[in-house]
């Protein structure tokens, strides 16, 4: 029997829990296509990291798919206007009739769909579009039917709309008999910046991952997330940026595990943290400005930034004399992520205590994190900027200094990361005197805490008249 079918994956690099995938098998035996349009994720600035991990998580797919008799395509293209034209000749050469795809939602990716639409259906060909692939799929509305600008609500609707909507992960694909010649298996490129230690891609370790911090350490994420240096993030964001685990996959391990633990899993607070991936990815749907590097709160486009290269670039490698702003940035360079409590604490130095623009800090993140999110990201900085949807006061400015007193307060990270101070005490290394600065050869501070919070304020205050 021919193949007819074929499934185009995206930022969903998976076999199991895909329903477009399961779908389309419904129908007949599928093929896979994956775009690979390296120029596209230049411009969107994503690391090198998280490239790499993506041609190494395609290889692993595409040996997984080959071994149940499903062929999987890699299209060696450009940008994402070049997938139309590859997906229309691919089809006529195969004979495949339908193909299948889940939503994405920020501008550039709706308008690539579209123009793969239309162009295949020009053709004859049938097109199956499914919707995002997030936990909660379908649009999450207040009662006038708009969307939701306040997390709290959203969260609380979106939570009633899972309980009455829960589905089992869809299966893994049976396995084919098609006499076919598999495609080409791509060929990964070694890169230094991509951790394999830190982020295998084995899908078989990477459900295992899930498991364990569901059975382990989700009961303990609530008290335990903000300390970076105890191990109580899940640190599966890579594989969910790309799609390697599937959302009913995360649902179903916290059910299982709330459920030997005898604990409601509705106040799961890593659920609540998956949440909030939903809110931003379905903000970028609703407002197609954040996908173009404006504010959610227009006012705050006339923010008076600092131009100031020489604070960006000690900001960068971790020179701001700040120990727990410079442990976070040298932890980001070197592994290429960041704990979450220390991007907030990074991103409200470089946005109030610099007052430089969010969108260098946001360019900056995308360039070095493996999981690199646009949505999660843009919505990150626009919270800690006081500018986006359901933002922090803008008055809310972080202390650098109390917080690493607070999340890490015998600075065993701080000593992981800065290790100029290494030999100093817990009490003297969130904020050491210049004679242990100068005998450790650690940076004296850039800015004056201080100081520069008023400058925040004031500069936020002055925008009071254009809300």
């Amino acid at each position: 029997m021919a193949i007819t079918q074929l499934v185009w994956l995206r930022n969903d690099l998976r076999l199991t829990d895909h329903p477009a995938l399961f779908a389309a098998q419904q129908q007949g035996d599928v093929a896979l296509t994956i775009c690979l349009t390296p120029d596209q994720w230049q411009e969107h600035h994503e690391s090198s990291a998280k490239c790499a991990l993506r041609e190494q998580l395609i290889y692993a797919l595409q040996q997984q798919a080959h071994g149940l008799g499903i062929p999987c395509h890699v299209l060696k293209l450009k940008r994402f206007s070049d997938c139309a034209d590859a997906l229309t000749k691919l089809c006529q050469q195969n004979g495949y009739e339908q193909v299948w795809w889940q939503n994405e939602l920020p501008v550039h990716e709706t308008l690539r769909d579209q123009k793969v639409e239309t162009q295949l259906i020009e053709n004859g060909i049938k097109c199956q579009r499914f919707t995002p692939d997030l936990i909660v799929s379908e649009p999450v509305l207040n009662q006038q039917g708009q969307p939701f600008k306040v997390f709290t609500p959203f969260y609380k609707r979106w939570l009633t709309t899972l309980v009455n909507k829960i589905s089992a992960p869809y299966d893994l694909p049976t396995p084919q008999s098609t006499q076919t010649t598999f495609p080409e298996t791509i060929t990964v490129l070694s890169d230094s910046h991509y951790r394999d230690d830190l982020w295998p891609a084995d899908y078989q370790v990477i459900r295992e991952k899930l498991w364990q911090f569901c059975h382990h350490k989700e009961q303990y994420y609530d008290e335990l997330r903000d300390y970076p240096a105890k191990p109580y993030t899940s640190t599966l964001s890579p594989y969910l940026a790309l799609g390697a685990i599937g959302p009913r996959e995360c649902l179903e391990a916290i059910i299982h595990s709330c459920s030997a633990q005898e604990r409601e899993w509705q106040d799961s607070v890593w659920l609540k943290e998956l949440a909030w991936r939903d809110f931003y990815k379905q903000l970028m749907g609703f407002f197609p400005e954040l996908s173009k590097s404006l504010p959610f709160k227009p006012e705050t486009q006339y923010v008076q930034w600092n131009h100031n290269p020489e604070g960006f670039q000690a900001w960068c490698e971790g020179n701001t004399g700040f120990p727990i702003v410079d442990a976070a940035m040298r932890q980001l360079n070197q592994t290429g992520w960041m704990h979450n409590r220390l991007r907030m604490i990074a991103a409200s130095f470089l946005t109030k205590l610099l007052l430089i623009d969010w969108r260098e800090g946001e360019k900056y993140f995308m360039e070095k994190l493996i999981d690199g999110e646009f949505s999660a990201n843009n919505g990150g900085w626009q919270w800690s900027a006081s500018t986006g949807c359901d933002a922090a006061p803008y008055f809310r400015v972080f202390n650098p200094t109390r917080q690493s007193e607070r999340f890490d307060p015998d600075g065993l990270f701080i000593k992981k990361f800065v290790p100029e101070l290494k030999s100093v005490n817990s009490k003297q290394i969130h904020d050491p005197s210049s004679a242990i600065r100068n005998q450790s050869g650690y940076v004296e501070p850039i800015v004056d805490y201080k100081k520069a919070r008023g400058h925040a304020i004031a500069a936020f205050e002055n925008l009071k008249d254009r809300a």
